[in-house]
């Protein structure tokens, strides 16, 4: 990553923003928090694809006559991609800027939305849902919202992480309960038209209001004190983004983190957000039902990412990670017993609990990269992210072959309640302080202690 080092200053290009891109004008970064919330927009728009494979399952098993393993292919392919394509997205955003590459993302994800509703084989679906929608949505992932807080957040990187990461279960918890009614009323094909037509209506807003850098508005990042020119664009997005991987897999937090973060995928996107609405109508659950269980978890997920990214600013990363695995892993291994026809206390207590912790994870793994890969932080959070939604797709389809196997999920939330334990212990075993060995040559090391 020569680029990376040889960066050198670029006047905004933008003839909107030069006006204003006089350094001293602007220099209390207000303009941050209005590009945050933009991006957690977008992000919430994305986030509202992830749980359409859980209540589409249903209609296109009585449409198509597909197993649930057919249809968890699919799945399992978006979700591959939406791991694998977070890195490249941020090394593009390096080079291409924000807007561009998200304004690409949310009309991939549109079209992808639109085609799948005139697909007539299993294949059609693994190519638009599992392919297209799968890059789309990948561009604006979690490292996207890191992308965002590194450039345009000096302090409360904890907290803005928090709120980008509870943009995607806010965007399950407004839009699932309307497209599961949709489908319950009309049918699954109108659904998939409102998601792409939301896409479509987000897109303008983001090349409107999002900025690539606060110096093309002529402002510093919040929380800085003095005014941050605007690196040239970095050539060689995909060359940066396997060197960054390159360099990063010779380290042991890497590891670590990609494990711990494998099976937190595993535990959330993989089996609740795809076979938890399935698995509460084996047990007499009505589909619209579980679908506003699952809304109801991402209410507390926003709360528990928020109050995650708040904790992290003060406490241990490591630490928190420990203790949210090992309660997920509690949850998840009771959840069979709380399973029933109608919604009782038992499993209000696990919607409430498991929301809380679901994505609590993110900003603690988003702050140890940050303070071991520095400048690479984003694209490296990117090769974690991909581990996680690997092992998404593992519990998707697996989960899918379990069920029609043993015609029951119970093993299912058994071992991968066992598996958080194990996320627990790894996560302690991560290091407090970087080594030389544990950092990315490529570019310095900026952060040297963990957020507190």
């Amino acid at each position: 990553m020569e680029e990376a080092t040889t960066r050198h200053l670029r006047q905004p290009q933008d003839p909107a923003d030069r006006s204003s891109a006089d350094p001293r004008l602007g220099a209390t970064g207000r303009r941050a928090w209005w590009v945050a919330a933009v991006a957690a927009l977008a992000i919430v728009v994305a986030g509202a694809f992830s749980t359409m494979p859980g209540i589409l399952q249903n209609p296109l098993q009585q449409e198509f006559h597909w197993s649930r393993g057919t249809i968890g292919v699919a799945s399992s392919v978006n979700m591959v991609l939406y791991g694998l394509t977070a890195p490249f997205a941020a090394a593009l955003m390096d080079r291409f800027g924000i807007r561009r590459v998200v304004v690409t993302a949310l009309t991939t994800v549109a079209v992808g939305s639109l085609l799948t509703t005139v697909m007539n084989a299993s294949w059609h679906f693994t190519l638009f849902w599992g392919l297209l929608v799968g890059l789309g949505t990948g561009s604006m992932a979690m490292a996207f919202g890191a992308t965002v807080t590194n450039r345009w957040f000096t302090t409360r990187r904890g907290l803005v992480t928090g709120i980008l990461s509870a943009g995607s279960v806010f965007g399950q918890m407004v839009f699932l309960p309307a497209l599961s009614w949709t489908i319950d009323h009309y049918d699954w094909r109108p659904a998939l038209v409102t998601l792409a037509l939301a896409a479509l209506a987000v897109a303008p807003l983001v090349w409107l209001i999002l900025r690539d850098h606060p110096a093309d508005v002529g402002q510093s990042p919040y929380g800085s004190e003095k005014f941050v020119p605007k690196p040239a664009p970095v050539t060689g997005a995909a060359r940066r983004t396997l060197t960054v991987l390159r360099d990063s897999v010779r380290t042991t937090p890497f590891w670590l983190l990609a494990g711990a973060f494998a099976i937190c995928g595993a535990t959330t996107n993989g089996i609740m957000w795809t076979h938890f609405t399935p698995a509460a109508h084996d047990h007499g659950m009505a589909v619209t039902t579980a679908s506003t269980l699952l809304a109801l978890i991402g209410i507390f997920n926003v709360v528990g990412t928020v109050a995650s990214g708040w904790l992290t600013d003060r406490m241990d990363a490591r630490r928190l990670l420990a203790i949210y695995f090992t309660l997920r892993g509690l949850l998840l291994v009771l959840l069979p017993l709380m399973m029933a026809a109608t919604v009782n206390p038992a499993m209000m207590v696990f919607v409430v609990a498991f929301g809380l912790l679901d994505l609590a994870t993110v900003p603690p793994v988003i702050a140890l990269c940050r303070t071991f890969y520095g400048d690479d932080s984003a694209i490296v959070f990117g090769w974690v992210n991909a581990a996680h939604q690997i092992g998404a797709a593992l519990a998707a389809l697996l989960g899918g072959v379990a069920r029609d196997t043993f015609g029951s999920y119970d093993l299912v939330w058994l071992v991968l309640g066992a598996t958080c334990a194990g996320a627990a212990l790894v996560s302690l075993l991560i290091r407090t302080t970087p080594t030389t060995h544990d950092k990315t040559p490529a570019t310095p090391v900026r952060e040297t202690q963990p957020s507190r």
